[in-house]
């Protein structure tokens, strides 16, 4: 059974909005989350992350502004709202889980999802 499950992915106009949640284990509201992307023929890169307590949070520069990272310990799911969507911002998105307190390279998030697709179109 998956553990990390993102949804809301899909085709948008730039400049429009899409909202990614990720449906995680109970036992991952404790650790730190995030979110990533790749592109088709790209590494795949950090957009964002937040503490388990969620009022700490972080974005890559090029989504700072734009996108909003949340989570909801209640229903142990974690959000991305985008917003002002850009053609460069095509990729895969994917959610992860880290058991550090400040992740700072990719080989600290042990969990992921399947990743969610969101395409933009100009």
């Amino acid at each position: 059974q998956a553990q990390l499950v993102e949804s809301g992915g899909g085709l948008v106009q730039a400049g429009g909005s899409l909202r990614l949640s990720c449906a995680a284990a109970t036992r991952f509201s404790s650790y730190t989350m995030g979110w990533f992307r790749q592109a088709p023929g790209k590494e795949r890169e950090f957009v964002s992350v937040i503490n388990w307590i969620g009022d700490m949070t972080y974005y890559a520069d090029s989504v700072k502004g734009r996108f909003t990272i949340s989570r909801d310990n209640a229903k142990t799911t974690l959000y991305l709202q985008m917003d002002m969507l850009k053609p460069e911002d095509t990729a895969v998105y994917y959610c992860a889980a880290s058991p550090t307190w400040r992740p700072t390279k990719m080989t600290e998030y042990h969990y992921w999802g399947q990743g969610a697709q969101v395409t933009v179109s100009s």
